[in-house]
């Protein structure tokens, strides 16, 4: 099944889609009511200085809240002995564009946090702004594969398949193989 996340009622056991506080992530604003439409807006900046003005702007924030581990923190219920093993800034691939955001590997959970607030209109009309979060606990991830582009092999995906058979793809990774050694590593400990 391919990540059809943003146009269907979210309906998957095996993850978590939060809205974010603005408390830590300063740009997101408004409420959310866990449906998620396909959306034209959802885009990642065409230009190269767009990119970097986001990644600048996702360091800052970190540096303004105290560090990765304090976000991961913030962001995610975090149980009582778990650990933020690593951190990986990459783009997650949905029906409407590649996402930007922080992947963060746990003793308990992969989840991933969107840079900038997202903006989707409600069923009334209104225009509302949210942090696109996922959360899959490592027992729910059923395997996760690597992939890369045929026509392009420079361009490798990971691909995380949850038990109830959704799948995210993440991409970007500025260290691919790290990344998917960690999330191995992870998963083969659940």
């Amino acid at each position: 099944m391919e990540a059809s996340f943003l146009k269907d009622p979210i309906t998957s056991a095996a993850y978590q889609v939060e809205k974010t506080s603005n408390k830590y992530l300063p740009d997101s604003a408004g409420q959310y009511n866990n449906y998620i439409t396909k959306s034209k807006q959802i885009r990642l900046g065409q230009k190269i200085t767009d990119t970097v003005k986001g990644k600048l702007s996702m360091g800052a924030r970190i540096l303004q809240v105290g560090g990765v581990e304090k976000v991961f923190k913030e962001l995610f219920s975090v149980r009582e002995g778990e650990k933020l093993l690593k951190t990986f800034q990459c783009y997650l691939s949905t029906t409407s564009g590649p996402i930007a955001g922080l992947l963060f590997i746990s003793t308990h959970k992969v989840a991933f946090c969107s840079e900038r607030s997202i903006k989707i209109s409600s069923a009334k009309g209104e225009l509302i702004r949210f942090h696109y979060k996922i959360l899959i606990p490592l027992e729910k991830i059923k395997f996760v594969n690597q992939r890369e582009n045929v026509k392009k092999p420079s361009q490798k995906y990971i691909k995380i398949v949850t038990v109830d058979d959704f799948d995210f793809w993440f991409m970007g990774f500025l260290n691919y193989r790290k990344a998917f050694k960690y999330l191995q590593w992870a998963v083969s400990q659940a």
